[in-house]
């Protein structure tokens, strides 16, 4: 057993400080048996989420050294522990109470967005014929367990506050997971060029880098959905052809 030092946000909305926590340590932990454990013998009322305790439920999302991690997958032995390891609240989320913070936006927001139309079925018994290869190209997408840590490092949300703008990479990947659905038929290009703003986002690729299902949301979602709309709006020879194409 050795000591380390944890140095917690410990406040609300209004104000709040870091504040040092010393405890012991020992091999296999991660953070959030950290946190568990200042809880238990030193801060009874410290605030923090946390479901699964197995990077499944993306509930105890935070800032370990200034990087968007997930408490529970986050091990001490990948950590400095000769300095003290700060953990403090998702920045781009209004405070609620020490390390929890109001996600809340983020389910309104995908409310907003258009919901799966399936086109009719393919066989009289009420089934379709799907590619495999189709399925799979969405199947990544639905491994994302909502922890919001892409939502948290997006500049777009984290330093502009484009809220009402922007619907950030999380939900740009569950777009992508519809749009490219093989039984999907809903058009969503013009709500991702206006409301959802996807010109916003300058593929930075900072929200791949944190997603715990290492989803390659820039590559196989982001980049794919801004060629939809570019096709849609911005192509010369796309409108020409939509013009003199009879409408089904």
């Amino acid at each position: 057993m050795k000591t380390a030092v944890f140095r917690i946000w410990r406040g609300d909305a209004k104000d709040g400080a870091f504040v040092n926590y010393a405890t012991e340590v020992s091999e296999g932990m991660v953070v959030l048996d950290a946190v568990h454990q200042i809880q238990a013998t030193q801060a009874n009322d410290l605030a923090c989420r946390w479901n699964c305790k197995a990077g499944k439920c993306g509930s105890c999302s935070a800032e370990i050294n200034g990087m968007p991690k997930l408490m529970c997958m986050t091990r001490l032995d990948q950590l400095p522990l000769n300095q003290p390891v700060t953990i403090e609240p998702m920045r781009a989320f209004p405070r609620i109470r020490d390390l929890t913070t109001d996600v809340s936006w983020n389910f309104r927001v995908k409310k907003k967005i258009k919901k799966f139309r399936p086109r009719p079925p393919d066989a009289a018994d009420g089934s379709w014929r799907m590619a495999q290869t189709d399925i799979d190209r969405v199947q990544e997408f639905r491994r994302c367990i909502e922890c919001f840590l892409c939502q948290d490092v997006c500049h777009v949300l984290r330093d502009h506050q484009k809220y009402e703008e922007f619907i950030g990479p999380r939900f740009l990947v569950y777009v992508a997971a519809l749009e490219m659905h093989p039984l999907d038929t809903e058009n969503r290009s013009a709500e991702l060029k206006q409301a959802d703003g996807i010109g916003y986002c300058n593929i930075t690729k900072c929200c791949t880098k944190v997603c715990p299902e290492n989803i390659k949301i820039t590559d196989n979602a982001i980049i794919p959905l801004k060629e939809r709309v570019v096709d849609e709006f911005y192509d010369p020879l796309g409108k020409l052809l939509k013009r003199f194409r009879p409408k089904t």
